[in-house]
């Protein structure tokens, strides 16, 4: 993200994807955070959310009404989405010069994993209650890196949607949650690929039961039978992680049922 002052009393911001190319735009009147004019309502709405919330934990944020232009530009894909909503979060809460887990719950009912990952920029050990809310980052390289791979299934889901499912679930995700801590706990110090996937397992089978989801492999890719199929982010979308010794059949396979965005840990973790 970048920001420039303007001569304009207003803000002035630009989104582009990947190959430079401007998807959104929009200008904001830096007197009651509204937009003035934009190209995409939904958007422009999250984005003043932002930014106003941002103020109120700063007061000294943007209260001259000097004008900028802000752009943000991405780095990969926009439709795989990748934490990109609380990734923006960060940034302004890194321009606001306030804590940017403060400005995520303003804003945001989910639990701050993706903002404290953006804080980290490494794996993260994430835990939250009512009480506290703590992360860590850690150094998580097994030997089996390469035999990870993660394939867009091109379902781009709405993570504020299921954060909502998910709430209401009630008992049944709390009962979820020593289950979850253990098998974090596991995969912390795992070190070879069978005990990986076996963990994998065993979460799907959690994570089901917390949310009444069920697996992605229980369905159009019931058949797969390299390794394991791990859900990730918002369960029926986005990416999963999907384990294999044979990076071409496994590419092979996943082509064949029309997914050809197969990345490699390596890839997406730059590791």
């Amino acid at each position: 993200m970048t920001v420039k002052k303007t001569r304009s009393s207003d803000l002035l911001w630009e989104a582009r994807d990947k190959d430079g190319e401007k998807w959104f735009s929009s200008v904001i009147s830096l007197y009651n955070f509204e937009a003035v004019k934009t190209t995409d309502e939904a958007v422009s709405s999250h984005l003043c959310k932002i930014l106003k919330n941002a103020t109120r934990l700063n007061s000294e944020f943007l209260n001259k009404w000097a004008g900028f232009k802000v752009c943000t530009t991405l780095d990969f894909d926009r439709s795989w989405g990748l934490g990109s909503s609380s990734t923006l979060t960060y940034l302004i809460a890194e321009w606001a010069e306030v804590n940017a887990m403060m400005l995520h719950w303003k804003v945001s009912n989910g639990s701050g994993y993706d903002v404290a990952t953006a804080m980290t920029g490494s794996p993260t050990i994430f835990f939250t209650t009512d009480e506290e809310t703590s992360y860590t980052a850690i150094d998580w390289r097994p030997k089996f890196t390469k035999d990870l791979h993660f394939v867009h299934l091109g379902a781009k889901q709405d993570s504020a949607k299921a954060v909502k499912a998910y709430l209401k679930r009630g008992k049944a995700r709390l009962k979820a949650v020593d289950t979850i801590t253990a098998l974090t706990d596991e995969m912390q110090v795992v070190q070879d690929l069978d005990t990986f996937e076996d963990i994998c397992r065993r979460h799907n089978a959690a994570i089901s039961e917390a949310t009444g989801l069920t697996c992605v492999t229980d369905d159009a890719l019931a058949d797969y039978d390299l390794g394991v199929i791990k859900p990730l982010g918002a369960w029926g979308g986005d990416f999963i992680l999907a384990s294999g010794s044979d990076a071409a059949a496994v590419k092979a396979y996943f082509a064949s049922k029309g997914l050809d965005t197969v990345l490699s840990y390596a890839n997406i973790i730059g590791a």
